[in-house]
């Protein structure tokens, strides 16, 4: 008889009273097993285990929001700043923490309170053509960073498996197209919510590495800023990736979609008397997911700073470059785990990048716009996902450099962050949209510190690509 306890799967899906009302059969299984002593520990590791999945499906829009983050566009920015500056670049992660916070959380509370997204927001508040103009920008971007995430995952499969680099993107893209439309939503979030998951291969990377360790901790805790045009360009590439408004758009919507989906849940504005539980929800699952996405980043530029930086590898344009040159370095397992979270990360983002804008748009056009309808119920927002998704793999068979494209990605984002960051402060302060839910002081100031931020990186940048 295989080794049980009273945590086994079982026995907690029958309850307490099932395993005290059959005394013989515990003993039973006690005896047959390596001893009692085996048994209650084996017990308690199922039991932790279980708590830590039914805890990890409770997990709200914030840990996919801030897992998107890392996208494999956004490991290459990552993976350069640490091959071409070693540990001084690790500090920004710290800087960027409380200002993606702050922005999040406003996001997200848009959305719960009003039972509205963004898009739709903003046409109620600002002239059609602002809101329109800058919903045309936010597709433009997405659809560039869909095509550099699919290359980037073909690449990593052909690094690890060889075969045609074209027909893995092709396969990537169209299979996460049919992802979206086919499987229902609740399905779909939990999937998404799993591949969030493949992060922690950045983590093993960073100990299949030599890192020295005090040097760390010293470059984290005292910045050591370098006062040369490539490393502010980097500096403000880190900003760039690190808050990006497709973010925004896809973490209100996920709040919206989630009140949606409970039969029982209306917006704030309807039910206030749910807003002290749901307002500390989102609050923690922003914070999570957040420290989460800065910290899986924090370990992709110490991986490359450990392993690249030493030996003179500083020109890293892509993430799969990371990849193939942590090989020879860190070794086979290390280049493994790279790859296989890029191509983790890409399946997760690229979702994330096509939806949010399939939100914008379809709620500017108000349109309905959700996950939990059917294709024949949404046209226009499922259109918007397949014109994005496919568009940016069909950009895989262009000439088109795709370092290059994501630099002009990287401005639009900028240009179409700083007044989207600005609408949201505003909105979110304004009792005709947000009743008696306006932000706090202190969400206030992290909000606009991080507009201002925003603002004064986007200049730099625009100021040094023209």
């Amino acid at each position: 008889m295989a080794n049980k306890s009273l945590h086994d799967p079982i026995f907690i899906k029958e309850g307490l009273c099932a395993s005290i009302h059959k005394p013989e059969k515990f003993l039973s299984e006690v005896s047959n097993g390596a001893g009692f002593a085996d048994t209650m520990r084996d017990g308690r590791y199922r039991m932790k285990r279980f708590k830590f999945i039914r805890l990890f499906e409770k997990m709200g829009p914030g840990l996919i929001t801030g897992a998107a983050d890392d996208d494999p566009s956004g490991i290459a920015t990552y993976s350069q700043a640490g091959a071409q500056y070693g540990f001084g670049v690790l500090w920004t992660m710290f800087f960027t923490f409380p200002l993606m916070v702050g922005i999040q959380v406003v996001s997200a509370r848009i959305g719960l309170v009003t039972g509205r997204g963004l898009a739709a927001n903003m046409r109620r508040s600002y002239p059609l053509a602002v809101t329109l103009f800058l919903v045309l920008l936010l597709l433009i971007a997405n659809t560039i960073n869909i095509a550099a995430d699919l290359a980037a995952m073909a690449d990593a499969v052909k690094l690890v498996a060889g075969g045609p680099r074209h027909f893995y993107a092709v396969a990537f893209g169209v299979g996460c197209l049919l992802l979206q439309v086919f499987i229902p939503y609740q399905r779909y979030v939990r999937v998404l919510k799993w591949l969030t998951l493949s992060l922690f291969a950045y983590v093993g990377t960073v100990f299949a590495s030599h890192v020295h360790w005090a040097a760390v901790i010293a470059n984290t805790l005292f910045p050591h800023v370098i006062l040369q045009t490539n490393y502010v360009l980097l500096i403000v590439g880190i900003f760039g990736t690190t808050i990006s408004p497709y973010l925004f758009f896809w973490q209100a919507a996920q709040e919206v979609e989630d009140i949606r989906a409970d039969k029982v849940r209306n917006d704030l504005l309807d039910a206030p008397e749910h807003a002290t539980q749901h307002l500390k929800r989102i609050k923690w699952d922003t914070v999570i997911g957040m420290g989460f996405s800065n910290l899986i980043a924090f370990f992709i530029m110490l991986t490359t700073a450990a392993t690249l930086y030493p030996t003179g590898l500083h020109d890293i344009q892509t993430s799969a470059q990371a990849a193939e040159a942590l090989r020879p370095i860190a070794g086979e397992f290390a280049f493994i785990l790279f790859a296989a979270g890029i191509i983790g990360t890409g399946l997760l983002a690229v979702p994330v990048l096509a939806g949010s804008a399939a939100y914008a748009v379809a709620e500017l056009m108000r349109k309905p716009a959700s996950l939990g309808l059917k294709p024949s119920a949404a046209k226009l927002f499922y259109a918007i996902i397949a014109i994005a998704t496919l568009f940016g793999t069909a950009l895989d068979f262009s000439n088109i450099d795709p370092i290059k494209a994501l630099l002009w990605s990287a401005v639009i984002n900028g240009i179409v962050a700083v007044p989207l960051m600005a609408a949201l402060m505003h909105m979110s302060s304004q009792p005709g949209i947000m009743g008696r839910f306006i932000v706090s002081r202190r969400m206030n100031v992290l909000g606009w510190l991080a507009t201002g931020i925003m603002a004064i990186s986007v200049l730099i940048l625009v100021t040094i690509s023209l």
